[in-house]
């Protein structure tokens, strides 16, 4: 079970003998099995909501909440995926997976025995004994969101993790990750630039606004699953991009004149 709730979180940071707000407010949920979307213009503190969140920066004001505990300014408590996939150069690929399971304490002959059983299902079989250089990008992003979906905690944030892909493979590895959570449903919130990624695979998004950043406006996609690539020509699902592409429109043309 995972439930988190970000309660009116405000970020100041000092810059040149003055505090700057990057975040004012912010608050929203994950429930238990939800896929959540955060999206917003760059620089609007994204990567920011996710230091607090797990336990790297406390904020300013407001609280962290998981499974029903204050956990504000505590690490270790959730599952986290970067943009890059950050793996050990000189570990194998088993051996980079296993890595979250070890540092939480796990023995590392059940680590390697789970990661055995995942690498097939993500499409890995094979590259158990390798190293990450031999692997696309594509790839060595499947290795990063299985050591993240192996990790004990249950809350996964994904920080932008297709964002240096090409658009096909880009493609590929949304369909490729919708497939694989809706097996397994843990909670995950994501962070993306992308307003078609967030409508093809959110339960839930949050629009944010420009710094001093604030929730603009939560949606619900209305979608069922499991979901098929085709809903992208779903006339709704166009109609909730260009909403979306207007709200952050208006967002980036206000600070272009301010």
């Amino acid at each position: 079970m995972s439930k988190l709730e970000l309660r009116g979180i405000s970020q100041s940071f000092p810059v040149k003998k003055q505090n700057v707000t990057i975040l004012s407010d912010i608050s929203l949920y994950v429930n238990d099995g939800e896929f959540v979307s955060i999206i917003g213009p760059s620089g609007s503190g994204k990567s920011t909501l996710f230091h607090i969140i797990g336990g790297l920066i406390t904020p300013s004001a407001g609280e962290v909440w998981l499974d029903g505990a204050n956990v504000t300014g505590k690490k270790g408590l959730i599952s986290y995926m970067p943009q890059q996939p950050a793996l050990f150069p000189w570990r194998s690929i088993e051996s980079n997976v296993t890595i979250a399971q070890e540092v939480a304490g796990e023995s590392r002959s059940k680590a390697l025995e789970k990661a055995r059983e995942w690498l097939p299902i993500v499409g890995l079989g094979g590259y158990e004994n390798e190293l990450p250089h031999v692997l696309s990008g594509g790839m060595q992003q499947r290795v990063s969101f299985l050591r993240a979906l192996l990790s004990p905690q249950e809350l996964m944030c994904l920080d932008e993790p297709f964002g240096a892909l090409d658009a096909l493979t880009r493609q590929d590895m949304q369909a490729w990750l919708l497939n694989i959570w809706e097996r397994n449903k843990r909670s995950i919130l994501f962070v993306t630039h992308s307003i078609e990624e967030a409508v093809y695979l959110s339960d839930r998004i949050y629009v944010l606004s420009n710094k001093p950043s604030t929730v603009l406006e939560e949606l619900v996609i209305p979608f069922a699953r499991p979901r098929q690539e085709a809903v992208m020509q779903d006339p709704v699902f166009q109609e909730l991009r260009l909403y979306i592409q207007a709200l952050l429109r208006k967002e980036i043309s206000y600070d272009k004149r301010h």
